[in-house]
């Protein structure tokens, strides 16, 4: 850190030096944040040991009173199940328009909403966001950290390939149109939507990037508005669902209920276990 610090120092020009400055000033305070954290985390988990606050107090050389500050501001420990830098990337998938000359690629309502949601519940945890369409044919750079993409399996070949990494939940399609399937019941969970029924179902999972450096968040419904019940059910769980699965890969499916008319999610719930890619499972 020092280098850099003398790094910019030197930069004679001084709109560049102001530039780099701000970068260097929001990554420091990325790390700060993380760091923060990291530590609410881990007296937490020495809480849920055997320590009390006072002895946690002693052998970090500060006050039981400070102890109990820090547990009570700060960022919120499940903030690491989405990303640990001040931004994400949200990518929406995008289908060329219905006209004749010079289609473009739009985005369905329901993914506009999806994302407000999801928007609404970043902000709650201190993120800023970036958005972006995932062009036809569906090719996007998936090699990124604090990566969220919501676009089904329809829309992109790439991540329908990527998909098929799961053992656990499948995205697929027969006659009848597209489903979900648990591959360790053998139950298969078709869109009541198909049926007039003001329902969805939804896949939700960290997927491994290709360059195998991580992971991202994956979201998609079978039809649009489930990507919106998925946003509804991390709202509402994302602190147990980090402390289920930390940071690791994990794949479930969401049931969601909405308003017909205005197609605002009403309810959401876990249709299938938590799978976890260790072997490993919680019950719904």
């Amino acid at each position: 850190m020092e280098d850099e610090v003398r790094e910019l120092r030197a930069i004679s020009d001084p709109l560049r030096r102001a530039r780099q400055a701000g970068d260097l000033s929001s990554r420091l305070q990325a790390a700060v944040t993380e760091v923060s954290r990291v530590r609410k985390e881990a007296i937490e988990e020495l809480l849920q040991g055997s320590m009390t606050q006072t002895e946690i107090a002693e052998h970090l050389k500060l006050t039981r009173s400070r102890i109990g500050q820090l547990l009570k501001t700060g960022p919120r420990i499940e903030r690491a199940f989405f990303g640990t830098s001040a931004t994400l990337t949200v990518a929406l998938g995008g289908k060329l328009e219905a006209k004749a000359e010079n289609p473009g690629p739009v985005v369905a309502q329901e993914d506009f909403q999806a994302y407000d949601a999801f928007r609404e519940m970043a902000r709650g945890l201190d993120f800023d966001l970036n958005y972006e369409v995932i062009q036809p044919p569906g090719l996007i750079n998936l090699n990124r950290d604090d990566l969220v993409v919501i676009c089904g399996p329809r829309l992109s070949p790439l991540i329908a390939q990527v998909l098929e990494s799961d053992s656990d939940i499948a995205f697929d399609r027969d006659e009848h149109g597209w489903f979900l399937a648990d591959r360790n019941t053998g139950n298969i969970c078709r869109s009541p939507m198909d049926g007039g029924d003001s329902s969805d179902y939804a896949y939700v999972g960290k997927l491994p990037r290709l360059d195998g450096k991580g992971n991202f968040l994956y979201i998609a419904g079978i039809h649009a508005v489930g990507a919106a019940g998925v946003v509804h059910y991390l709202d509402r769980h994302v602190g147990d669902l980090y402390r289920e699965v930390k940071d690791g890969r994990f794949s479930a499916i969401v049931h969601c209920t909405f308003d017909a008319d205005t197609r605002k999610i009403r309810t959401s719930k876990l249709a299938t276990p938590i799978y976890k890619k260790n072997g490993k499972q919680r019950a719904s």
